[in-house]
């Protein structure tokens, strides 16, 4: 399998990435391995798609970072991140 990806970033940012072993990539980003992401830690997974085929998480990931990709994210993950201002998380 093949995974698309969004992390919270410490933050409040949205980090979006693809990789074919979501366990590993996580940890790779909890331990401060990704140069992308090692300021903004902790980092939490908020979504992920799972996908057969390498390409087509890549083109996921790809859209996701689009400006049309991003207002589609702030739709789909609004609710959460609402709750989360809420519980002030």
């Amino acid at each position: 399998m093949h995974y698309t990806y969004l992390l919270k970033l410490k933050n409040g940012q949205i980090y979006t990435g693809s990789t074919s072993n979501l366990k590993r990539r996580f940890a790779e980003h909890a331990h401060g391995r990704v140069a992308s992401t090692i300021n903004y830690l902790p980092a939490k997974i908020i979504l992920y798609e799972a996908y057969v085929l390498k390409s087509d998480a890549e083109r996921r990931e790809k859209y996701l970072k689009t400006t049309e990709g991003k207002r589609f994210l702030r739709q789909q993950i609004r609710d959460y991140l609402k709750t989360e201002i809420i519980m002030g998380l």
